[in-house]
């Protein structure tokens, strides 16, 4: 038997540095399907950089861009991407300290008011997707838009090459403090137009 352990051409082989099974009727290890930049790093780089500047072209916002790994069992529904994007407008607003306020709920930030997700084509593993998105504002601002605004998303198989799903989700200006909807002011819009028009949240 230790011959068989030692012979590379045996089924009972176990190379040097690899441990055998926990039992005999552990099932044997299955290879890793998934893509890594280690084992293919220009075949991946170059769907990433494809996918990246397709989203641009189209308009997407270049500092949402987010990527997640399709694992087995694995569904986020956005709410990463959504998590990006809130904090790039944090730090445009206020910096490091709005952005800490913002995620933990305290003075004026943001709530998800509702969320419609299409689901264009089935994403299987192995394959990585980017997220980007895009505001949507109702134009002209008025008194009674000034508390909402809808948020486009979309995300981008780097396998298949094409849009796999397209996201639309109300967002509601909210203060924390006083558990009410209100106008952020201004400046919080004109940046928010700025982005808009130009897909960057910037001040």
């Amino acid at each position: 038997m230790d011959d068989a352990f030692r012979d590379p051409s045996s089924p009972f082989h176990i190379a040097p540095g690899q441990a055998g099974p926990e039992s005999p009727d552990s099932p044997p290890p299955l290879p890793d399907p998934t893509p890594s930049q280690s084992s293919h790093p220009t075949a991946v780089g170059s769907l990433a950089e494809n996918a990246r500047a397709k989203l641009i072209s189209m308009g997407y916002d270049e500092g949402s861009l987010w990527e997640q790994s399709i694992v087995w069992g694995h569904h986020d529904s956005f709410r990463h991407g959504r998590i990006v994007w809130l904090m790039a407008l944090g730090n445009v607003l206020g910096g490091e300290e709005r952005v800490e306020a913002m995620l933990a709920g305290q003075g004026v930030s943001l709530i998800l008011k509702s969320a419609n997700i299409n689901f264009r084509r089935p994403v299987t593993f192995p394959d990585t997707v980017r997220f980007s998105c895009n505001i949507c504002l109702v134009m002209p601002i008025t008194s009674s838009s000034r508390t909402r605004f809808t948020l486009n998303a979309v995300l981008y198989s780097y396998a298949q090459q094409a849009i796999v799903a397209d996201s639309d989700s109300v967002l509601v200006w909210y203060d924390y403090d006083n558990l009410r909807k209100c106008d952020p002011g201004d400046n919080t819009w004109r940046i928010m137009k700025a982005a808009s028009h130009g897909g960057q949240v910037e001040g």
